[in-house]
């Protein structure tokens, strides 16, 4: 059986470890970014599963990293991306939707919450 790889990023560092010790624990081997930069500098080097993005970091947004790699000819211009936000407002979801995000997470949310969606992705 494969590991799935995920590539979590996002600029808080408490929210960033909860959520790899949470997917860790689910078996997931998770790659960490601290900002959109920085992600987008991994989906250059790597192959991953899954990608989960915050909206709002440095460098570039979730929706900036998702827009480029959705227009790139990267190995993983296809695969489930998972936008965090705290911005439930529904001209940001369109913004997402546009991007190519598969689908988001308003914050707060429980880690619980995460894994199922993340489970659901990866079983399509």
């Amino acid at each position: 059986m494969s590991v799935y790889k995920i590539l979590l990023a996002d600029d808080e560092i408490a929210l960033r470890f909860l959520l790899t010790e949470t997917l860790s624990d689910e078996g997931y081997a998770i790659s960490e970014a601290e900002d959109g930069q920085q992600a987008m500098e991994q989906l250059q080097k790597e192959t991953y599963d899954l990608i989960i993005l915050d909206y709002m970091m440095p460098e570039r947004t979730g929706v900036e990293v998702c827009e480029w790699l959705r227009h790139s000819d990267n190995a993983n211009r296809d695969i489930p991306v998972i936008l965090l936000t705290a911005k439930a407002l529904e001209k940001d979801k369109e913004k997402a939707k546009a991007a190519g995000v598969t689908t988001y997470i308003v914050k707060p949310f429980s880690p619980l919450q995460l894994i199922d969606t993340v489970g659901q992705l990866l079983q399509r």
